[in-house]
C-alpha cells in the first residue's frame, strides 16, 4: 500500500489534462551541452524512447530552471560546468526539489583562444587579471582604474594589439570557473592584492570578481559557437570558452599558453594544465519513474561506451575520468546516490 500511495503522489506532481510528459527535458551549460546531445542522440537512435530536448541556457540559467519546482513544466536534468552552489541546493529544497543527484562526468580545459591568423600569445594569469580586471594595483601597490588600453602596455613583449576579449556573462558556468581560476589567482600574484587577501578577503573578492567595463571585455553571450566565429572574424581579439570548442574548431582557432602550459586533452587530463574544471549533470530524482526514460538515460550517459576511456564522450572532445573515479561516478549514479549540502560553497 505504501508503494502504491508513493506512486500516486508522484502521478498527482504531474496531474492536469494531458499525460505526463514522455520526453525528457534536460537544460543548462553550454559547455556540457554538446556531451549531453551526443548521449541522447545515441539514447534516441537505441533506446526505443524519444531522443532527449536538450537546451543549452548557461550553468547558472540551467539551475534556476531546474530549482523552481518538481513537475511537468520543470526540467528533468540540468548540465553544469560547476558544481552545484549551496545557494542553488537551498532554492531546490525551498522549491520542493528535495532529491538531487550529482553526476560527475569529465574535465574541461577553460582555454584562451585566438584565431589560427593571430599572431602567437604567451599569457599569464597575472597577466589576464591586469587585462581584465576593472582596477589593478599602480606601482605602489594603490588600487586604480584598469589604465591598460593595449596588450603591450602590460608587458613590452606582448602585441601592440588593443585589449579584447570575447567572454561569456556572469549566468554562465564557464565564467565562474575563469573568475576562479584566473582572475582569482592571477590577483594573488600582486604582493599588495595578497595582502588584501589576508587582511580583508571580502574586499580582495570584490577586486576579482569586478569585471572592467570599458570595452576590452565583450560579454558575447551563452553561445560559444558565436565567440569562435567573431575570433575567426577579428584575429585581434581572444575569446574564453571550454576545451571542446577549441578541439571542434581546431583548424580556425588556436589555444593560448597560461603560465606555461599549452590546452590539450593531455595537459588537461595530466592536471598540468592548471585552468581545468570538473564538468557535472544533475537529476531530479523526484522525476525518475514519472517522465519515462531518465533511469535509463542516465544509465546510457555513465555507461563506458559512453564516459569510458575509448568512449564516444572521449571521441567528442570530453576529458574523461581516470578509472577509479569513473566506476565510482557510475555505480553512484546507477543507484541514485542523493546529494547532500556538505561540502557544497
Amino acid at each position: 500500500m505504501k508503494k502504491v500511495l508513493l506512486a500516486v503522489s508522484a502521478l498527482a506532481l504531474f496531474a492536469g489534462p494531458a499525460l505526463a510528459r514522455d520526453q525528457i527535458r534536460i537544460v543548462g551549460s553550454s559547455t556540457v551541452y554538446p556531451f549531453t546531445t551526443t548521449v541522447a542522440e545515441n539514447f534516441g537512435k537505441t533506446s526505443g524512447m524519444k531522443t532527449p530536448v536538450v537546451e543549452s541556457t548557461g550553468t547558472g540559467g540551467g539551475m534556476k530552471l531546474f530549482c523552481s519546482g518538481v513537475g511537468e513544466d520543470t526540467p528533468d536534468m540540468t548540465n553544469a560546468s560547476r558544481a552545484m552552489k549551496k545557494s542553488e541546493f537551498e532554492a531546490c529544497a525551498k522549491n520542493g526539489v528535495t532529491e538531487i543527484v550529482e553526476i560527475k562526468v569529465g574535465f574541461d580545459g577553460l582555454t584562451v583562444a585566438a584565431s589560427k591568423d593571430a599572431p602567437d600569445m604567451k599569457l599569464t594569469k597575472q597577466q589576464l587579471f591586469m587585462a581584465l580586471a576593472k582596477q589593478v594595483p599602480d606601482k605602489d601597490g594603490k588600487l586604480v582604474d584598469n589604465p591598460y588600453k593595449m596588450w603591450s602596455d602590460i608587458d613590452a613583449s606582448l602585441p601592440k594589439e588593443k585589449i579584447e576579449i570575447l567572454g561569456p556573462p556572469p549566468t554562465s558556468g564557464t565564467r565562474d570557473s575563469f573568475m576562479e581560476l584566473a582572475m582569482e589567482v592571477g590577483a594573488g600574484k600582486f604582493e599588495s592584492l595578497e595582502a588584501l587577501k589576508k587582511s580583508d578577503a571580502k574586499a580582495f573578492e570584490a577586486v576579482w570578481k569586478s569585471m572592467r567595463e570599458d570595452g576590452a571585455f565583450v560579454e558575447a553571450g551563452e553561445n560559444d559557437n558565436l565567440i569562435v566565429q567573431k575570433l575567426q572574424a577579428n584575429p585581434a581579439a581572444l575569446g574564453i570558452f571550454g576545451f571542446s570548442f577549441l578541439e571542434e574548431n581546431a583548424s580556425s582557432i588556436k589555444g593560448l599558453e597560461i603560465d606555461g602550459a599549452t590546452p590539450t586533452f593531455e595537459s588537461v587530463a595530466s592536471g598540468d594544465y592548471k585552468m581545468s574544471r570538473p564538468l557535472f549533470v544533475y537529476v531530479k530524482k523526484q522525476h525518475v519513474g514519472v517522465v519515462p526514460g531518465i533511469a535509463e538515460f542516465v544509465a546510457e550517459y555513465v555507461s563506458d561506451k559512453a564516459l569510458g576511456e575509448d568512449g564516444y564522450l572521449g571521441a567528442k572532445g570530453l576529458i574523461t575520468l581516470p578509472g577509479a573515479e569513473a566506476e565510482k561516478t557510475r555505480a553512484d549514479a546507477l543507484a541514485m546516490n542523493v546529494l547532500t549540502i556538505d561540502g557544497l560553497k
